[in-house]
């Protein structure tokens, strides 16, 4: 279930740089646009995945015990949905943080 501080097409955006992406709302729907893309990288470039994944800040030891764990699993829509909810994790913590505009400005730096 999607959950109202997911936003799915920011989360497009910012992988399309990297991926075809369709614009979406559905979370499912990227993550098997994102897992087609994931999947032939993995045959084609697979450097240049773990590059994506290292960028996207996706931990190796995360990564690892996720495909161990899911090992009949679809690696590609594995990967997929990491990359997903990390990059909403992203999202979250930069609203969380977000800095206030109201600072008067003789204390801004």
């Amino acid at each position: 279930m999607q959950k109202p501080e997911d936003n799915i097409p920011l989360v497009q955006e910012q992988l399309s740089g990297d991926f075809n992406l369709p614009v979406t709302n559905d979370k499912e729907q990227l993550a098997q646009a994102l897992a087609e893309g994931i999947n032939q990288l993995i045959q084609t470039d697979f450097a240049r995945l773990i590059n994506i994944l290292y960028r996207i800040d996706i931990s190796e030891n995360t990564l690892k015990e996720t495909l161990e764990q899911q090992a009949d699993e679809d690696a590609g829509l594995l990967i997929a949905r990491l990359i997903i909810e990390r990059q909403l994790q992203k999202q979250q913590m930069r609203a969380k943080f977000k800095t206030s505009d109201n600072i008067p400005d003789d204390d801004k730096w």
